[in-house]
Order: C-alpha cells, then sequence, then structure tokens
C-alpha cells in the first residue's frame, strides 16, 4: 500500500512509524544487500533478573520494596525482609536468607537499618534514565523482527517479502530494481535509535541557532536603547540652541524696552526738572513782596512774572508721551516660526532587513576607472524600499588583502551606489553592513585592465548607419549631440549619446571627400577642407554662415574653436604651425614655425584658452601662443597622435597610433605629470584612431578610421 508523506509503511500493510525524521547515518556499502547484525538485551530478563524481588516478585523502588543488600549479598526487598524476620527471630535477633538460608544477623535499628543494595540501586537509576527501548515486530509474524532498508527508505518483514524487500512507490519510483543492488539494512528499531539522535542533534543545533538568535535581538535592543538616548541627547541640543535664541532675542526686546522708557524718562525729567525750577523762582519773585511799598520794584515783579507766565505756558503741555509697549501683531512672523519650527528636526526609522539585502556590479570593472556597485535595501517581507537615509558602510578587499577607498551615494530611493577606483587587476571582494549588519552575501568580482567599448556603431558603406573613412568628431555640450566628419561620404553624421543617427548635413565645404577637421563654434559648425583650403561655418541644419581661406595655407588639416573669444585655430601640417584666426576670418598670429612639430594631427584649445597641439607628443601653448609644457615627451618620433580633446577636469584624451599596430586611446593630465592611463580596446581593437570627443558623463568616442566606425569608452 502506498505511503503518505514522512510516513514508514510495512509491506504487508501496517502503517508503523509516523512522521519520522529524513533518513541520516551511517550507511554499509556492499555489492549485495547488507544486514547489520545488533546484540540487544531484552528489558523483561533484564529487568526480571535484576530488578525484581526474588521474594514478592515486586520489581524494586525507594519506599516499600528499598532493595537491602543481606551479609550473605543476596539482595531481598525491605518488605520480604520485614515479613521474615516478624515471622523467624522467636528473641533470638536472627533470620534466614530466603534465598541462600544463610543466618542473617538483624542490626540494631531493626531490618530497616540494613545497608541498601548499591549495585541495584545503580540500576534502578540507570534504567530509569534509559529509554525503553522499542524492537518493533510485524503484526502478522509476531516473532519477527522488522528490518529498514537506508536505500529505499522502507521497513518490511522478511518473511512478508520473502527474505528481500520491493521497492514501492513510497520509496523509489523505478520499482523493477533488484534487490540485489547495493542497499543498507538495519533492524527498524536501530533505525528509530538513530532518528531520535538525529532528531536530538537537530534539536541542540536549533536550540543554540535560537540562543544566538535571542543574543543578537537582546544586542539590537541594546543598540536601540543607546539609539534612543544619542536622539534625545541630540533633541535637547538641538532646542537647547533654539532656546538659547529664544533667550537671546527675549533678552533683546527687554533692553530695547527699557531703552525706549529710559530715553522718555530722562526727557520727561528734564522737562520735570525745568518746571520745578521756574517754580523756586516765581517764589523767589514773590517773597517780600507784601513789604514792598515801593511801586516801581513792585511794577518790575510783575513784569518778570508776566514773562514767566507766559514760559510756564510752554512748560504746560508733557515734551513726550507716556506709550510704550510691544508690537506682537505681526502673525505673519509667528506663522512662519511656528512653520519653522515644525519642519525642525524629524524622528527617521528604518525597516531595512540587512540579511535579505542584495548588492550586484552594474557595470565591467576596470583598473583605473570609477566603478560602482548597486545595493538594493529591502523590508523584512521582502519587499524593495522607497526610501533611503540608511547607515550603509562598505569595504573594498583585493585578493593580496589591500583595500581600497569606498564612497557610498544615497539615491533616496532605496538603492546605494558604493563607489571605488581598483588601482589593480584581480579577484576583489566587498562586504557591505546596514547598521553594522552584513548584507546577505559577500560580492566577488574580477576587476579587469582592458578597457573595451560600451558602445559600437556603425561600418563600412554610404547608408544611413555607416561610414566611409570617418576622421573628425565633435561634441555640442549644450544637447550633447555627436558630429561625425564622414569624409568618404561628404557629409556629416548626427547622433545623439546613445549613438543613434538624427540626421546628416551636407554643404559645399564638405564636397571633394577631403575635409578633415570639425568643431563647434557659437554658431554651429566649423570644418576645413584640406584639398580647398577653404574653412567653413556653417548652422546645425546645414546653411553657409561665412568661409575664408589664407594664401599661407598648404595642407590645413585640423581646425579647433576657443568659444570665449570665437577665435578659429587651423593646424596647417605643410606649414607646421597653427594660424589663429578672429571671428570673422582675419588672422591674429600664429603658434610655431618650420621645425617646431612634425606632422601636425590635431589641435585643439583647453578650459583657460590653452592651444594644445599633436604630433608625435603633445605640445601646450597660452591662449597667446607662448610655449608652456610638453607632455608624453617620450613618445617623439615613435608614433603619432591621432585625434586630442580637454575635459572639463583638464584631463586629456588622445589617439595613438604606434609601430606594430599597436592602437589606443591615452588619458592625460593637463595640470600634473600623472602616468598616462591607456585605453586598450583589447576585445575590440582600434585600427587606424583618428578623432576624439568627451561627454558631459566621463565617456570618450573615438572615430576608428580603420573599421569605418566610432566606439564609445568610460574613461573616469
Amino acid at each position: 500500500m502506498p505511503s503518505t508523506p514522512n510516513q514508514l509503511v510495512c509491506t504487508c500493510g501496517c502503517a508503523l512509524f509516523n512522521n519520522v525524521m529524513t533518513r541520516v547515518g551511517e550507511r554499509v556499502v556492499s555489492m549485495n544487500s547488507t544486514l547489520v547484525e545488533t546484540v540487544s538485551i531484552n528489558y523483561e530478563d533484564f529487568n526480571e533478573s535484576f530488578l525484581t524481588c526474588g521474594t514478592c516478585l515486586y520489581t524494586y523502588d525507594g519506599s516499600e520494596h528499598t532493595p537491602k543488600l543481606l551479609q550473605c549479598s543476596h539482595t531481598v526487598c525491605l518488605h520480604c525482609l520485614t515479613r521474615i524476620a516478624a515471622s523467624q527471630t522467636r528473641d533470638t535477633g536472627t533470620f534466614r536468607c530466603p534465598i541462600c538460608r544463610e543466618q542473617i544477623t538483624i542490626p540494631r535499628g531493626g531490618v530497616s537499618a540494613l545497608p541498601p543494595s548499591f549495585l541495584v540501586n545503580q540500576l534502578l537509576d540507570l534504567m530509569s534514565r534509559q529509554r525503553r527501548e522499542v524492537v518493533p515486530k510485524c503484526p502478522v509474524h509476531i516473532n519477527k523482527e522488522l528490518l529498514f532498508c537506508e536505500t529505499c527508505d522502507i521497513v518490511f518483514c522478511t518473511q512478508c517479502t520473502g527474505g528481500g524487500h520491493s521497492n514501492d512507490s513510497s520509496a523509489n519510483s523505478d520499482s523493477t530494481q533488484n534487490v540485489t543492488s547495493d542497499h543498507t539494512i538495519i533492524p527498524f528499531s536501530i533505525a528509530i535509535k538513530r532518528m531520535s539522535e538525529i532528531l536530538l542533534y537537530k534539536a541542540n543545533e536549533c536550540m543554540s541557532k535560537l540562543n544566538q538568535a535571542q543574543e543578537d535581538v537582546t544586542k539590537e535592543l541594546g543598540r536601540l536603547d543607546g539609539a534612543k538616548d544619542d536622539s534625545l541627547d541630540q533633541v535637547n541640543a538641538i532646542f537647547q540652541q533654539v532656546q538659547s535664541l529664544v533667550d537671546k532675542r527675549k533678552q533683546e526686546m527687554i533692553e530695547a524696552v527699557n531703552a525706549a522708557c529710559a530715553e522718555k524718562r530722562k526727557v520727561l525729567e528734564e522737562q520735570h526738572s525745568l518746571i520745578e525750577s521756574e517754580k523756586n523762582k516765581v517764589k523767589d519773585e514773590c517773597q517780600g513782596l507784601q513789604h514792598q511799598v515801593e511801586v516801581r520794584n513792585i511794577s518790575q515783579r510783575i513784569d518778570t512774572l508776566t514773562k514767566k507766565v507766559d514760559a510756564a505756558s510752554t512748560l504746560g503741555e508733557p515734551r513726550e508721551n507716556a506709550f510704550l509697549t510691544c508690537d506682537f501683531s505681526q502673525t505673519e512672523s509667528l506663522k512662519l516660526i511656528e512653520q519653522n519650527l515644525s519642519k525642525l528636526g524629524k524622528v527617521r526609522t528604518s525597516t531595512t532587513f540587512p540579511s535579505l539585502c542584495k548588492a550586484h556590479v552594474e557595470d565591467e570593472t576596470i583598473v583605473g576607472i570609477e566603478n560602482h556597485i548597486t545595493l538594493t535595501t529591502v523590508d523584512y517581507h521582502g519587499d524593495v524600499r522607497q526610501t533611503g537615509g540608511d547607515p550603509v558602510e562598505a569595504k573594498v578587499e583585493h585578493e593580496d588583502g589591500s583595500h581600497l577607498p569606498t564612497w557610498i551615494t544615497d539615491c533616496e530611493d532605496g538603492t546605494y551606489r558604493i563607489h571605488f577606483r581598483a588601482a589593480k587587476s584581480g579577484k576583489h571582494c566587498m562586504r557591505v553592513t546596514v547598521f553594522d549588519r552584513p548584507i546577505k552575501d559577500v560580492v566577488s568580482f574580477e576587476v579587469t585592465e582592458h578597457n573595451n567599448p560600451v558602445e559600437t556603431f556603425g561600418s563600412k558603406g554610404s547608408g544611413k548607419d555607416e561610414f566611409n573613412q570617418p576622421v573628425g568628431i565633435a561634441i555640442d555640450e549644450s544637447d550633447n549631440m555627436v558630429y561625425v566628419l564622414d569624409t568618404g561620404n561628404s557629409r556629416i553624421k548626427v547622433l545623439n549619446t546613445d549613438l543613434e543617427v538624427v540626421k546628416h548635413i551636407s554643404n559645399e565645404g564638405l564636397l571633394g571627400r577631403s575635409c578633415t577637421g570639425i568643431a563647434i563654434s557659437n554658431e554651429g559648425l566649423v570644418v576645413v577642407n584640406w584639398r580647398t583650403k577653404v574653412v567653413t561655418e556653417m548652422t546645425t541644419d546645414g546653411d553657409s554662415i561665412k568661409n575664408f581661406t589664407y594664401n599661407a595655407f598648404m595642407e590645413p588639416i585640423d581646425v579647433a574653436v576657443d568659444k570665449s573669444y570665437g577665435h578659429i585655430l587651423v593646424a596647417d601640417n605643410g606649414m607646421s604651425c597653427v594660424y589663429v584666426f578672429d571671428s570673422v576670418g582675419k588672422i591674429l598670429f600664429q603658434v610655431g614655425k618650420k621645425g617646431t612639430f612634425s606632422l601636425i594631427s590635431s589641435v585643439t584649445v583647453g578650459p583657460l584658452g590653452e592651444i594644445i597641439v599633436a604630433d608625435s607628443r603633445i605640445q601646450v601653448f597660452s591662449a597667446k601662443g607662448d610655449p608652456r609644457k610638453v607632455l608624453f615627451e617620450e613618445g617623439q618620433g615613435k608614433g603619432r597622435y591621432g585625434g586630442i580633446a580637454v575635459d572639463s577636469e583638464n584631463r586629456i584624451l588622445a589617439s595613438r597610433t604606434e609601430p606594430k599596430s599597436k592602437n589606443y586611446v591615452q588619458l592625460l593630465s593637463l595640470t600634473d605629470d600623472d602616468p598616462p592611463y591607456t585605453i586598450d580596446s583589447h576585445d575590440s581593437k582600434l585600427k587606424r584612431p583618428s578623432g576624439v570627443a568627451v561627454t558631459h558623463d566621463n565617456h570618450v568616442v573615438v572615430v576608428d578610421l580603420g573599421n569605418n566606425c566610432i566606439k564609445k569608452y568610460r574613461y573616469w
């Protein structure tokens, strides 16, 4: 009969043991079925022989049937000894052993004072601690012990199955397997013991993990209390500052009230003193008036008092008023304070569950380039979080044990970018923690020294997505549009930053399949045609704005524009110099002369107006043409640059071709002497790289003339 899950079934049809753990344990491997023989002691026989009183046949215990050791070395229970002693002593103080009939002397305390049987008590203790062994028997063949096949996970009776066992669906889907195959067969009682031991082991393991979990939660509770105390300290500190500001403003208002009051009081008190002085003068004038008999003196005093009456009238009204109040009627200010206070501080928590968070490498990690790993945080339920603010820490370690500096960007959407810049290739690993607890996995990744293109566009031809001898490239930083000079097709191909074709530009200045230089101007685009020796400025729609030439031109091969002044720079390989024109094409000055350069390949303008010229090395001049420095001087005569560009951080990107078909892009610094970094394009070899241009997001686009395409690389 088929078994249910987690149930062992006898092939004769009885359910014998439910919910047995998964079979584990040592397996006896042999070519044929192996019966593991065991020796066991029957529990009833052992109990009857050693743990039962031979007189009353009761099992020894710790009370009425306590085992007592006689001088003859036999053991009899206390109950039997009490009965025997009562019937045999007859004042002799002895009785006979019921087993060997030897005379036994009763001690002073009676039979209860006889010594206990130490051995029997030990056996009782031992048996009390032991589980009574269960020996499952076949319900049909009562005396036949059941067996268990570990290979097939099945219980069977050899008599029921004719000596072997059959594989049913509960044990093995292949019911036709021969019983002579490799099997391990043990008594079912032994299987139960093993599973019990496994159960105990698993229980102990589970308890250990639960204890560790409890300890971790306890630690987290302690950290929570610490975080609460720190937060309350922050609240108290901030609001003490707020209270300090309020108290300061309060004191300022009090001082302002006192100052205003003092100023008014001073005016009124001065007037009060003046009135008092006038009163005293009037009293003086009237003093002794009743004794005056001279009319003239009286008349003079009358005139004086008349004048004082006029003066007193001017003192009759207070020169200052008692109006003094504080105006707090500006409810807007109070509302503003209330709004600001409501925005002051925020209690921030997180539901992030570190052990479920995952980190993954976004792109190929390359030596010398800023790489990043994205951490996605989730909560306890496995849902991706939508907010940031978690304290995330990360350590990146090289296989040699060295560590890399990291910095973390919170994207505020539940994800974090962990940035690093590897100094050498090899295996690295990153360990990330949130709340000082590790995330699900340690992120391992390889860092390579090879820098391959992230995008490639174009092939040979004249179609929409094709090039024929592309040589120059320029990127408009205002809209990030890419302009590629498709010389062999006499056109300019316009692409977006994803290198998707937007349109083509045609102009008479592009004819002849001989335009070799292109630059972005304030009005549109500037190109130079080495065959016609004409510089043409046009709109991004291809409409001509102006064009000019110069009688000294011999082989003008590249052009650049200084947007700050509108100057147009033309590199002339034939004259081995760079001509500088104003915005309308009037010559201003030239940089270099015969011998200064050898086979100029390109020219560009630095952030501060520096004139940068490349041949087999790179030379830097001031905006007025004065020599400043030489970069990669060791390359002189060993190869040739194709195109150069300068980014906003004063880094120079230049394509270079050297003997033995060694082609690469070089990264140099315009401001320091750091060693150059090389983009080798290992898996997509460059062939005659020419023009280069940089994007706003640290990518460089290189024209691969030999392969009639353009390639885009990360470089920082």
